[in-house]
């Protein structure tokens, strides 16, 4: 399922216009890049939690070459499910 798809089923399943089912998700997607990225934890209770994650700078190999390389620090995001979801998907 894509964004548009989703879109179309909650205003489906609400009655409400694709417009404002739509203006409603892209609000609630910029909220929590947001809030990510400002260090912060984002949590839906039988759902899952949002939250930033620092990668350290490491030493790799070029596949291609085999020469060490340095790899940056760099930052993304974690997503870990809920006991709900999980037990969703498991049952």
């Amino acid at each position: 399922m894509n964004k548009k798809e989703l879109i179309s089923t909650i205003a489906e399943n609400t009655g409400m216009s694709k417009k404002d089912v739509e203006l409603i998700v892209e609000s609630t997607l910029e909220t929590i890049k947001g809030e990510v990225k400002t260090g912060n934890k984002v949590s839906f209770l039988g759902f899952g939690n949002f939250e930033p994650k620092t990668n350290s700078a490491r030493d790799g190999i070029n596949p291609a070459t085999k020469e060490k390389i340095k790899i940056k620090e760099s930052k993304s995001v974690k997503f870990k499910p809920g006991k709900g979801f999980k037990d969703l998907l498991n049952n």
